[in-house]
């Protein structure tokens, strides 16, 4: 028995060197900090369990995250400020190595740099602080339109919606149709409009494809008061209660999953996640498809750039596995098996062309990056957190009524210049 688990043993450390994972040879305990109920947890267990046979040394406990990512940060910076060694792998959000980038520990210094190489170079850029990489590209998340082409063609639509005016025509028409046929709780599109990160990209996306700027510019102007940008909010307003429900206010991107998955809407707005779900769901199965977002004004679509990245505390009391768990979990070998489990596409630039990919994520591009909209982290930096509060605020005093358009982008305007001090 003893020759046996020395030949097991022996077996996992040349995997792990395989895979340029550094394992250690000391036995570790480490807590993940991972996705909420509802999202992954399923494909965050297999990557634990596959990452025992290459580092058996490791265990690895799993704790749910908040769903709300504003909670989630407020949850990391009170944990940080008091230097908290209670979780030692955490979710990043595209949006916050600039943020939290001096409680992480650099990378580099312990993941192979070989490994380094296999990833998307835009992400790699985006997770790197002052040459510091402080986190790990796990997947790549961007704002897409999901349809149901059945209804689609029962109402005499050819394809799906390319501009949001078509978009609102076809919901109504859908809408309308489905109600009169005895489904009272069918509505035309469902979204992401409470008042949080999740509103922030839904109306960058309204915002940008309208022709109203970007929020904050590369250069640092702010672009928020303008014709454009108020049109685009009005339009999203115009929407409660019409072909959205009087709660899309509320709404998350779980609450707005439900209606759809319940076979209650004809287009959500939602993340390369809830394509893998619906699969999965009794109502609509595969009888679903996904399309680009619809343009503005401007003539062209926009799509926020999401998607999560593996840190390490720079508190954990056990660094070296907490790294070794952080690689493997965005290695290449694991990002297959969870890019597949979560319909999410991965940040390893050859997966893109491995066959069982494209099959699972057809819309999936290596390109993704690039056509995506950024929100404006890098320029603003530690301040991003309250230009976003104070940029979602505003948008959802539109979406309830609370304020004008006019009123909320012109305050909006000035709650931005006093935070960033023009």
């Amino acid at each position: 028995m003893k020759k046996l688990l020395i030949l097991f043993g022996f077996i996992a450390l040349l995997t792990a060197q395989a895979q340029n994972i550094n394992c250690g040879t000391e036995e570790a305990t480490i807590t993940y900090l991972g996705d909420p109920a509802g999202s992954h947890p399923a494909a965050e267990a297999a990557t634990i369990e596959r990452f025992k046979e290459v580092c058996p040394n490791i265990t690895v406990n799993r704790i749910e995250g908040d769903a709300n990512v504003q909670n989630l940060l407020a949850v990391y910076l009170t944990a940080f400020e008091a230097q908290s060694p209670d979780f030692d792998v955490i979710r990043v959000d595209v949006i916050w190595p600039g943020l939290l980038a001096e409680h992480l520990l650099d990378l580099n210094d312990y993941v192979a740099q070989a490994q380094i190489d296999t990833y998307l170079p835009a992400l790699i850029q985006n997770n790197t602080v002052d040459g510091r990489l402080v986190a790990l590209p796990l997947r790549i998340g961007f704002g897409m339109l999901y349809y149901r082409p059945d209804l689609l063609e029962k109402y005499g639509f050819a394809a799906p919606p390319t501009t949001w005016q078509e978009l609102e025509s076809m919901a109504q028409t859908i809408q309308d149709g489905e109600r009169a046929a005895g489904n009272s709780e069918f509505w035309g599109f469902v979204w992401q409009g409470n008042a949080y990160e999740g509103l922030t990209t839904n109306a960058l996306e309204w915002q940008v494809s309208n022709g109203g700027g970007s929020i904050i510019s590369p250069e640092g102007e702010i672009q928020v008061n303008n014709e454009a940008a108020i049109a685009a909010f009005e339009r999203a307003a115009s929407w409660v209660g019409s072909i959205s429900p009087p709660g899309i206010t509320s709404y998350q991107e779980e609450d707005a999953r439900a209606v759809w998955h319940a076979g209650n809407a004809a287009f959500m707005r939602n993340w390369p996640y809830a394509y893998s779900t619906t699969l999965n769901s009794e109502a609509i199965g595969d009888s679903f498809a996904v399309a680009p977002l619809p343009a503005g004004d401007a003539g062209t679509g926009a799509s926020s750039l999401g998607g999560w990245h593996i840190g390490v505390s720079k508190y954990s009391s056990q660094p070296e596995a907490a790294a070794a768990f952080a690689a493997y979990m965005t290695s290449s070998e694991n990002q297959k098996f969870y890019s597949i489990d979560t319909s999410s596409p991965p940040a390893v630039l050859a997966l893109y062309s491995d066959e069982d990919i494209k099959a699972a994520l057809p819309f999936a591009s290596p390109d993704i990056v690039e056509i995506t909209t950024a929100r404006p982290s890098t320029v603003t930096a530690e301040k991003y957190n309250e230009v976003s509060t104070l940029y979602f605020s505003a948008v959802h005093s539109v979406l309830t009524g609370e304020e004008d358009a006019d009123t909320a982008v012109a305050l909006l305007e000035l709650d931005l210049e006093a935070l960033l001090g023009e």
